[in-house]
């Protein structure tokens, strides 16, 4: 075929197979680029119109970090449910950063070098003697790593954010009759009566098997789905470099042995890695085991019968997890909970004579307004009666009859008269300012509303799974 080609390359059937095949093999390089997927693109997403590459969240992850003290860097590092929520803070901030800028300069506001260079001049880092000192700002900048220009732009943007957000960080005025409903609402009082039906009070036989049965099925007492789990873990110190990686490539070793076959004990074994084992844990039922947080116990229950994971970084060391043993959540066998259902099955029947004997009383305090046994009190939001007497008493009207259901007893329930509280000034402020700050921030909420609506976020998931993921 090639020798063909030379021989008739001047030909036009010969040029255009040269065609192809050149095409063929450029092809291969550039057709991300042609069809707009080149894996070189930096972009991380897009808030609107406007980039944000992944330097610019480095750089901004840089930032964060040196606020941090080496303790909280390093947990960072070593912990990655901690590292997930930093990176996902700095996504947040750098995303609410663009969207007001972008507002600000669809609105037309401009920031002048002059303003830029007023802003600068009032950093007291920049000040000597009271006044700006071109010399330190020089220096700091300098050692900070940032141009002059740099700098400049952060502050413009800085200002740009600030001549947006600050009209919508004033606290607003409340109305008085707010303060008044709301100051009512919560301190006032309620005088009520009450009266208490114990299921307790009640006699019951005791069940008969089909009794118990017909009762089980309709309250059927579920088994929590248990898993049998088993993990080795290679220790290493991982903020220790040379120690992580000589860690790294023991627990490689070790994958690759559970790769070709070998069992996860075995494997542990030969590397002379922890194996631990346990049986039937479950979401109620969690071993003590430090090894295993809050990020690896969801991944061991999300994880299929008879699978191990990948290597996983944990705080002291590489950890591979089995799962041997899914038992699926399940209806117990009446039998092996029959002693346990005579006592619901009782509590179920007293329950059912005490709602009757408490309907027995309202229907005659309905009829007569007499309420038998009661107690009379005043009582406030937080005391004075149980906490299922108290909210019945301030969330239905003065006058109000009604029956309240408790954990073990039934009440019946007269709501007599409301009184007002008397005045303190300083409770008063303080509702005045709990509604100022609930109302600025509810502001606040639909103003970021707005902007997420105007300037949508997108996520370059492949640039984010690469390089931050």
């Amino acid at each position: 075929m090639l020798e063909y080609l030379r021989n008739a390359a001047d030909k036009p059937v010969a040029k255009i197979l040269m065609g192809i095949l050149i095409f063929s093999f450029v092809g291969w390089g550039v057709a991300e680029w042609v069809f707009g997927l080149s894996s070189n693109d930096s972009t991380l997403m897009r808030i609107g119109d406007t980039k944000i590459s992944i330097n610019q969240y480095s750089n901004a992850k840089s930032m964060e970090m040196s606020k941090l003290s080496r303790a909280e860097q390093r947990s960072i590092y070593t912990d990655a449910a901690k590292s997930a929520e930093f990176q996902k803070d700095i996504i947040k901030k750098l995303s609410n950063q663009v969207m007001v800028e972008n507002h600000a300069k669809n609105l037309g506001y401009v920031v002048s070098d002059r303003g830029v260079a007023n802003e600068i001049r009032k950093f007291p880092e920049f000040q000597q003697n009271g006044k700006f000192s071109p010399i330190m700002f020089q220096l700091i900048i300098q050692n900070s790593g940032y141009s002059e220009a740099d700098f400049a732009n952060i502050i413009r943007d800085r200002t740009l954010r600030m001549m947006v957000l600050d009209p919508i960080s004033i606290s607003p005025s409340v109305p008085a009759f707010m303060i008044d409903a709301m100051y009512n609402a919560r301190y006032g009082e309620r005088s009520i009566d009450f009266t208490t039906v114990k299921f307790s009070d009640f006699k019951v036989e005791n069940p008969t098997d089909e009794k118990l049965r017909e009762f089980y099925a309709q309250n059927p007492h579920k088994v929590a789905e248990t898993r049998d789990v088993s993990y080795a873990m290679i220790s290493a110190e991982m903020d220790k470099p040379d120690l992580y990686e000589a860690g790294l490539k023991a627990a490689q070793k070790l994958e690759d042995d559970i790769i070709a076959g070998e069992t996860l004990a075995n494997a542990a074994k030969n590397h002379k890695a922890k194996y631990v084992k346990y049986d039937k844990i479950s979401s109620a039922n969690l071993p003590n085991d430090k090894n295993l947080d809050t990020a690896l116990l969801a991944k061991i229950f999300a994880m299929d019968e008879n699978t191990e994971s990948e290597l996983i970084e944990a705080k002291n060391g590489f950890i591979i997890v089995r799962v041997d043993k899914i038992i699926p959540e399940h209806n117990a066998e009446f039998e092996s909970i029959k002693s346990n259902l005579v006592n619901d099955w009782r509590k179920s029947e007293q329950k059912k004579q005490a709602y009757i004997r408490a309907n027995e009383i309202l229907v005659e305090l309905n009829k007569t307004g007499k309420l038998a046994n009661k107690k009379s009190t005043t009582v406030s939001r937080t005391s004075g009666a149980p906490t299922d007497v108290l909210v019945a008493a301030f969330k239905n009207p003065v006058k109000n009859n009604s029956i309240v259901s408790g954990q073990n007893e039934f009440y019946v329930l007269h709501i007599d008269a409301e009184k007002k509280p008397g005045l303190d000034t300083k409770r008063m402020q303080n509702v005045r300012t709990e509604i100022s700050n609930m109302s600025k921030q509810h502001i606040q909420d639909d103003f970021n509303s707005f902007l997420m609506r105007k300037y949508p976020i997108k996520i370059n998931e492949k640039t984010f799974n690469r390089y931050v993921k």
